[in-house]
């Protein structure tokens, strides 16, 4: 049995989807898998599940939904199925899930894999990266309570995505054909205005295209509306950029290390 929280949550058994039915039983288990082989103390259950307003028999409550998945899970699984033991402790609970059974866990293990990668070799990098993409099935977590916890992990998991996306980009601006990217970098570019590193991207993507003049407007426009907005400059790397596309420095036809992926 494996589980999903990147999209809608849930278990897979035998290589098909299926949802846990009622919002505090997701819940539950989303808070459960977020903590996986650690103890998840009962008050910050009662958050997660009941917000401000726990009823009155919260404890007998949260007794309740932790028998009732159990029997979801164990329904799930079948007659044979095995299913990672819910154990209770005094001061809490603890979902003993292995982390390559959990997408959260496989997203992050294949990002950083990717991310060790790519100097050596691009096209496994490439691939690892799309496989921690591929494990995305919508907004995390995208049908529980939005519990304090919940939702800081899931909107810690929007930035690990865009960046992940980033570092897809990255590799098909310098590594790949960057006129493959540019459509994309453009609507990046609109939908994130503030990531430099997005602007950074398409005006590699477009010198390397042979589009100079059009990297040197995305430039322009970049600084424009940080002036305008916010008031500042572009960063001293996003200048720099702009100064080499200027000239035409050689580099600009070289992927350079420190470009490439993001740090895990």
């Amino acid at each position: 049995m494996q589980f999903r929280i990147l999209g809608p949550v849930g278990a897979v058994v035998n290589g098909r989807f299926a949802t846990i039915p009622g919002t505090r039983q997701r819940t539950l288990l989303a808070t459960l898998l977020i903590r996986a082989r650690r103890l998840v103390p009962t008050e910050q259950l009662y958050t997660e599940l009941w917000g401000d307003n726990p009823p009155a028999t919260v404890e007998n409550s949260l007794q309740a939904h932790v028998s009732r998945l159990r029997r979801t899970l164990r329904r799930l699984a079948g007659p044979h199925g095995e299913v990672p033991p819910l154990i209770t402790q005094a001061s809490g609970y603890i979902l003993d899930v292995a982390p390559e059974d959990v997408d959260l866990f496989l997203f992050r293990e294949r990002l950083a894999a990717a991310r060790h990668a790519v100097t050596g070799d691009p096209e496994v990098a490439g691939s690892l990266l799309e496989g921690a993409l591929g494990l995305w099935q919508g907004s995390p977590m995208q049908d529980v309570a939005p519990g304090p916890l919940c939702q800081s992990i899931a909107l810690q998991l929007d930035e690990e995505y865009l960046a992940a996306q980033e570092d897809r980009l990255w590799m098909g601006a310098l590594w790949g054909e960057p006129t493959h990217v540019i459509g994309e970098l453009k609507r990046m570019s609109v939908a994130h205005p503030w990531r430099e590193r997005i602007t950074e991207m398409l005006m590699r993507a477009l010198y390397r295209s042979g589009r100079q003049a059009e990297a040197v407007e995305v430039y322009n426009t970049a600084r424009q509306r940080l002036i305008d907005e916010l008031g500042m400059e572009p960063s001293p790397q996003l200048k720099q950029l702009f100064r080499e596309v200027l000239i035409q420095a050689p580099a600009l036809h070289q992927p350079a290390a420190q470009h490439l992926l993001r740090t895990a």
